[in-house]
Protein backbone atom coordinates (compact mmCIF):
# COMPACT_ATOMS: atom_id res chain seq x y z
CA UNK A 1 0.00 0.00 0.00
CA UNK A 2 2.72 2.37 1.27
CA UNK A 3 5.21 0.76 -1.33
CA UNK A 4 7.55 2.90 -4.13
CA UNK A 5 6.13 2.33 -7.76
CA UNK A 6 8.27 0.85 -10.26
CA UNK A 7 9.57 2.46 -13.42
CA UNK A 8 6.70 0.95 -15.47
CA UNK A 9 3.93 2.54 -13.61
CA UNK A 10 5.20 5.98 -13.72
CA UNK A 11 5.28 5.77 -17.55
CA UNK A 12 1.98 6.89 -18.21
CA UNK A 13 2.00 9.97 -16.38
CA UNK A 14 3.65 11.32 -19.74
CA UNK A 15 0.70 10.72 -21.73
CA UNK A 16 -1.49 12.07 -19.04
CA UNK A 17 0.27 15.62 -19.64
CA UNK A 18 0.19 15.13 -23.54
CA UNK A 19 -3.54 14.25 -23.50
CA UNK A 20 -4.29 17.48 -21.32
CA UNK A 21 -2.03 19.56 -23.23
CA UNK A 22 -4.44 18.78 -26.38
CA UNK A 23 -7.66 20.06 -23.88
CA UNK A 24 -9.09 23.52 -24.33
CA UNK A 25 -7.49 25.51 -21.90
CA UNK A 26 -9.19 26.83 -19.17
CA UNK A 27 -10.38 30.82 -19.14
CA UNK A 28 -9.45 31.50 -15.45
CA UNK A 29 -5.78 29.90 -15.59
CA UNK A 30 -2.66 31.80 -16.82
CA UNK A 31 -2.65 32.15 -20.55
CA UNK A 32 1.34 31.48 -20.96
CA UNK A 33 2.33 35.02 -22.29
CA UNK A 34 2.18 38.57 -20.70
CA UNK A 35 -0.86 40.89 -20.58
CA UNK A 36 -0.60 43.64 -24.06
CA UNK A 37 -0.17 47.07 -22.87
CA UNK A 38 -3.39 49.21 -24.02
CA UNK A 39 -1.99 50.50 -27.08
CA UNK A 40 -1.17 47.46 -28.47
CA UNK A 41 -4.49 45.93 -27.59
CA UNK A 42 -6.28 49.32 -29.21
CA UNK A 43 -4.02 49.34 -32.56
CA UNK A 44 -5.34 45.34 -33.07
CA UNK A 45 -8.64 46.36 -32.50
CA UNK A 46 -8.55 49.02 -35.35
CA UNK A 47 -6.99 46.42 -37.41
CA UNK A 48 -10.43 44.54 -36.68
CA UNK A 49 -12.22 46.99 -37.41
CA UNK A 50 -10.95 48.31 -41.04
CA UNK A 51 -11.95 45.21 -42.62
CA UNK A 52 -15.42 45.93 -41.83
CA UNK A 53 -15.02 49.38 -43.65
CA UNK A 54 -13.02 47.96 -46.64
CA UNK A 55 -15.98 45.15 -46.98
CA UNK A 56 -18.49 48.37 -47.04
CA UNK A 57 -16.19 50.31 -49.56
CA UNK A 58 -16.19 47.05 -51.28
CA UNK A 59 -20.11 46.40 -51.60
CA UNK A 60 -20.34 50.39 -52.97
CA UNK A 61 -18.02 49.51 -55.70
CA UNK A 62 -20.11 46.77 -56.96
CA UNK A 63 -23.34 48.57 -56.55
CA UNK A 64 -22.02 51.72 -59.12
CA UNK A 65 -20.32 48.84 -61.33
CA UNK A 66 -23.47 47.12 -61.53
CA UNK A 67 -25.37 50.05 -62.59
CA UNK A 68 -22.81 50.99 -65.12
CA UNK A 69 -23.26 47.69 -66.40
CA UNK A 70 -26.95 48.31 -66.69
CA UNK A 71 -26.68 51.70 -68.46
CA UNK A 72 -24.07 50.53 -70.99
CA UNK A 73 -26.80 47.35 -71.45
CA UNK A 74 -29.52 49.87 -71.80
CA UNK A 75 -27.66 51.96 -74.52
CA UNK A 76 -26.44 48.24 -76.08
CA UNK A 77 -30.41 47.49 -76.17
CA UNK A 78 -31.29 50.60 -78.12
CA UNK A 79 -28.35 50.89 -80.49
CA UNK A 80 -28.00 47.14 -81.16
CA UNK A 81 -23.82 47.40 -79.66
CA UNK A 82 -22.78 43.30 -79.40
CA UNK A 83 -20.62 43.57 -76.75
CA UNK A 84 -22.50 45.10 -74.18
CA UNK A 85 -26.04 43.39 -74.55
CA UNK A 86 -27.09 40.76 -71.95
CA UNK A 87 -26.39 37.00 -72.71
CA UNK A 88 -29.56 36.02 -73.77
CA UNK A 89 -29.47 38.41 -76.46
CA UNK A 90 -25.82 37.70 -77.49
CA UNK A 91 -23.97 35.93 -80.45
CA UNK A 92 -24.29 35.44 -84.16
CA UNK A 93 -27.43 33.02 -83.70
CA UNK A 94 -29.64 35.74 -81.72
CA UNK A 95 -28.73 38.09 -83.92
CA UNK A 96 -29.62 36.41 -87.37
CA UNK A 97 -32.88 35.19 -85.36
CA UNK A 98 -33.69 39.33 -84.52
CA UNK A 99 -32.92 40.50 -88.17
CA UNK A 100 -35.13 37.53 -89.26
CA UNK A 101 -38.18 38.18 -87.59
CA UNK A 102 -37.94 41.61 -87.68
CA UNK A 103 -37.48 41.77 -91.74
CA UNK A 104 -41.27 40.31 -92.06
CA UNK A 105 -44.47 41.32 -91.03
CA UNK A 106 -46.25 38.62 -88.36
CA UNK A 107 -49.76 38.83 -87.04
CA UNK A 108 -48.61 37.89 -83.65
CA UNK A 109 -47.32 41.91 -83.60
CA UNK A 110 -50.89 43.23 -83.56
CA UNK A 111 -52.04 40.52 -81.19
CA UNK A 112 -51.90 43.38 -78.34
CA UNK A 113 -54.05 45.99 -80.66
CA UNK A 114 -56.60 43.39 -81.50
CA UNK A 115 -57.13 42.04 -78.23
CA UNK A 116 -57.87 45.76 -76.57
CA UNK A 117 -60.47 46.46 -79.67
CA UNK A 118 -62.02 42.75 -79.38
CA UNK A 119 -62.30 43.39 -75.73
CA UNK A 120 -63.79 46.81 -76.29
CA UNK A 121 -66.76 45.09 -78.80
CA UNK A 122 -67.28 42.59 -76.79
CA UNK A 123 -68.28 44.78 -73.71
CA UNK A 124 -69.76 47.42 -75.64
CA UNK A 125 -71.97 45.41 -77.60
CA UNK A 126 -74.21 43.65 -75.33
CA UNK A 127 -76.31 41.79 -77.84
CA UNK A 128 -75.60 38.48 -78.48
CA UNK A 129 -74.67 39.10 -81.75
CA UNK A 130 -71.86 41.25 -81.01
CA UNK A 131 -70.46 38.97 -78.04
CA UNK A 132 -70.68 36.06 -81.44
CA UNK A 133 -68.51 38.52 -83.74
CA UNK A 134 -65.81 39.06 -80.63
CA UNK A 135 -65.37 35.34 -79.98
CA UNK A 136 -65.12 34.49 -84.02
CA UNK A 137 -62.52 37.55 -84.01
CA UNK A 138 -60.86 36.21 -81.44
CA UNK A 139 -60.69 32.36 -82.48
CA UNK A 140 -59.92 33.84 -86.34
CA UNK A 141 -56.61 36.09 -84.50
CA UNK A 142 -55.27 32.94 -82.56
CA UNK A 143 -55.80 30.43 -86.00
CA UNK A 144 -53.55 32.83 -87.97
CA UNK A 145 -51.38 33.64 -85.22
CA UNK A 146 -50.38 30.11 -84.29
CA UNK A 147 -50.27 29.04 -88.77
CA UNK A 148 -48.07 32.26 -88.83
CA UNK A 149 -45.89 30.89 -85.76
CA UNK A 150 -45.39 27.27 -87.88
CA UNK A 151 -44.59 28.62 -90.66
CA UNK A 152 -42.09 30.94 -88.70
CA UNK A 153 -40.44 28.04 -87.03
CA UNK A 154 -40.06 26.12 -90.10
CA UNK A 155 -38.45 28.96 -92.10
CA UNK A 156 -36.60 29.57 -89.13
CA UNK A 157 -34.82 26.12 -88.54
CA UNK A 158 -34.02 25.57 -92.12
CA UNK A 159 -32.15 28.65 -92.29
CA UNK A 160 -30.28 28.25 -88.74
CA UNK A 161 -28.64 24.91 -90.20
CA UNK A 162 -28.22 26.61 -93.33
CA UNK A 163 -26.23 29.00 -91.47
CA UNK A 164 -24.89 28.15 -88.44
CA UNK A 165 -24.33 24.40 -88.91
CA UNK A 166 -21.09 24.02 -86.00
CA UNK A 167 -23.36 26.89 -83.63
CA UNK A 168 -24.97 25.73 -80.55
CA UNK A 169 -28.60 26.75 -81.49
CA UNK A 170 -31.02 25.95 -78.48
CA UNK A 171 -33.97 28.22 -77.54
CA UNK A 172 -32.99 30.21 -81.03
CA UNK A 173 -36.48 29.68 -82.43
CA UNK A 174 -38.42 30.12 -78.82
CA UNK A 175 -36.63 33.32 -78.61
CA UNK A 176 -37.72 34.47 -82.55
CA UNK A 177 -40.94 33.20 -81.63
CA UNK A 178 -41.04 35.84 -78.30
CA UNK A 179 -40.00 38.14 -80.83
CA UNK A 180 -43.18 37.95 -83.07
CA UNK A 181 -45.42 38.74 -79.68
CA UNK A 182 -44.39 42.25 -79.41
CA UNK A 183 -45.04 45.34 -81.34
CA UNK A 184 -41.98 45.93 -83.71
CA UNK A 185 -41.55 49.56 -82.48
CA UNK A 186 -41.55 48.24 -78.70
CA UNK A 187 -38.94 45.28 -79.71
CA UNK A 188 -35.68 45.34 -77.67
CA UNK A 189 -33.07 45.32 -78.73
CA UNK A 190 -34.14 47.66 -81.39
CA UNK A 191 -34.78 46.28 -85.03
CA UNK A 192 -31.82 46.67 -87.27
CA UNK A 193 -33.03 45.68 -90.58
CA UNK A 194 -36.03 47.11 -92.19
CA UNK A 195 -39.29 45.04 -93.23
CA UNK A 196 -38.36 43.27 -96.27
CA UNK A 197 -34.59 43.70 -95.87
CA UNK A 198 -32.66 40.37 -95.99
CA UNK A 199 -31.04 39.52 -92.97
Amino acid sequence: MFRSRSKDEKAPTGKVTADLSKQPRDPQAPKGRPTPKRSEAQTQRRRAVTPALDRKEAMRRQREARRADLARQREALASGDERFLPARDRGPVRRFVRDFVDSRFFVAELFLPLAVVILILSVVGRSGQMQTIATLLWLGVIVMIVVDSIGLTIRLKKQLNQRFPNEPKRGAVAYGLMRTLQMRRLRLPKPQVKRGERP
